[in-house]
């Protein structure tokens, strides 16, 4: 499966040789401060957990795994020449990544019919549409199955920001409730969309 390019967007799908651009995003704490209370994720963590967690449910042909979002070349020298960049100072062009995943995928019952998405963006990304636009892109695309019949996803409460994209892709509250996961049960709120197969 190929995420196509948006107007600023490009999509690639991550492997195991990400793991830098994983291990990248996590080192800021307000990235993280909604994932796991602002905790840096180490190098070892990425390779010992992140990876093998990626790779057991990455299968591309469904779209499942982690999409790293970056701006498209266009956007790219765009925002080059308006910042007065050289060609050897060219702007980091990595934004963040979308998630895809069957929900529930690491408890006894995955839905397979319902997809989680979920979302990690630089702090230089936040406000610019970026995290929405991704989405909507991914989402789309993944949507297409006609094994999918819901799309969801997932935040704390108090991400106020993460749910304001959920609802933004049509999602709408479903419950709050204990999601369950090896690396340890929290309480979240559930936002979901049923998908129309006409």
């Amino acid at each position: 499966m190929i995420i196509t390019e948006t107007q600023r967007l490009r999509f690639d799908f991550m492997t195991k040789d990400d793991a830098i651009s994983l291990f990248e995003l996590d080192q800021d704490v307000e990235v993280m401060r909604f994932i796991n209370g602002g905790k840096m994720t180490s190098m070892d963590d990425i390779e010992s957990i992140a990876i093998p967690r990626l790779q057991s449910y990455a299968n591309q042909v469904e779209g499942w795994g982690i999409w790293k979002v970056s701006l498209n070349d266009l956007t790219a020298d765009t925002m080059n020449v308006s910042l007065g960049l050289g060609t050897k100072e060219r702007l980091d062009t990595y934004l963040g990544w979308i998630l895809v995943r069957p929900m529930d995928f690491f408890s006894d019952k995955p839905q397979w019919d319902n997809l989680e998405l979920g979302w990690r963006f630089k702090q230089a990304a936040w406000g610019k549409g970026f995290a929405t636009e991704a989405a909507f892109a991914v989402m789309n695309v993944v949507s297409q199955s006609s094994k999918i019949n819901k799309i969801s996803a997932i935040a704390i409460e108090e991400n106020v920001g993460s749910i304001n994209i959920m609802k933004k892709l049509g999602m709408s509250f479903l419950k709050k409730g204990i999601h369950k996961d090896p690396l340890g049960d929290m309480e979240l709120v559930f936002y979901q969309m049923m998908l129309s197969k006409d």
